[in-house]
């Protein structure tokens, strides 16, 4: 997935979870965030990042942010894609494209984004193409996808907050598993270089447990890295899971 209009501004300050104030082409601009999560570790006043143009003169900000480079002692500044829309997009990218057949997931016939079951609605329901028409009925299952943007000395974590939706879905999955469907938790890791994922078990340790206990009932725990640049976001391959 591409960007359109990019801009590098200095990060200011984040009065609320939906704008924060940067310094672009030596003014003072209030930009809209594309993600509601917390995100101290990455909006540093005076870091540096980056904005996407809106052409649409009714709205109040003119940018959204939607990437930022975190620095790193020793290292190069680490740039992680932040837009909380982007994983459920690129992920449904890849997978219509057939990026999922190395990890045992099909190149389905059908994907349905936002999809009911039972109490949860999943991001992805999808259905594989039918070998027999008379015989046969095709695969299905349901995916439910988590953007990461927590990086911890190489280490990719999630979630950077408590999330009890978060667990929800996964106790919805084992249930769908249970039930006859293909289930898969992918998370996106939105930068790349990382060494593993983790669940993150000092912010929320029921998110971890949960985890765990969904991997050892049959639903898949899978961890997709990105390339990214300033104005792209792409999925790259797989990472080491460890639960």
């Amino acid at each position: 997935m591409t960007y359109q209009d990019i801009h590098a501004a200095r990060f200011l300050a984040r009065p609320n979870r939906f704008i924060a104030q940067v310094e672009l082409d030596g003014r003072t601009e209030t930009v809209h965030v594309k993600n509601t999560g917390r995100c101290r570790e990455l909006l540093v006043p005076g870091c540096t990042v980056y904005l996407e143009g809106s052409a649409n003169p009714a709205r109040k900000t003119k940018y959204d942010l939607v990437a930022v480079e975190k620095a790193r002692p020793g290292l190069p500044p680490l740039l992680i894609n932040m837009d909380a829309q982007a994983p459920n997009r690129v992920f449904g990218e890849w997978l219509a494209a057939g990026g999922g057949r190395a990890l045992g997931l099909p190149r389905p016939a059908l994907l349905r984004p936002e999809t009911v079951w039972g109490n949860s609605r999943f991001d992805f329901y999808w259905e594989s193409e039918i070998v027999s028409r008379e015989t046969s009925v095709p695969g299905r299952g349901f995916v439910e996808v988590k953007g990461c943007t927590l990086e911890e000395d190489g280490l990719a974590l999630f979630p950077d907050a408590p999330t009890l939706r978060g667990v929800k879905h996964l106790r919805e999955l084992t249930a769908c598993h249970k039930a006859g469907y293909e289930a898969a938790v992918c998370v996106v890791v939105q930068m790349a270089g990382m060494t593993a994922f983790s669940p993150n078990d000092r912010t929320h340790p029921q998110f971890g447990e949960a985890l765990r206990e969904a991997a050892a009932a049959g639903v898949r725990v899978l961890a997709l890295e990105c390339a990214v640049t300033p104005d792209s976001l792409a999925i790259t391959g797989p990472v080491p899971v460890r639960l």
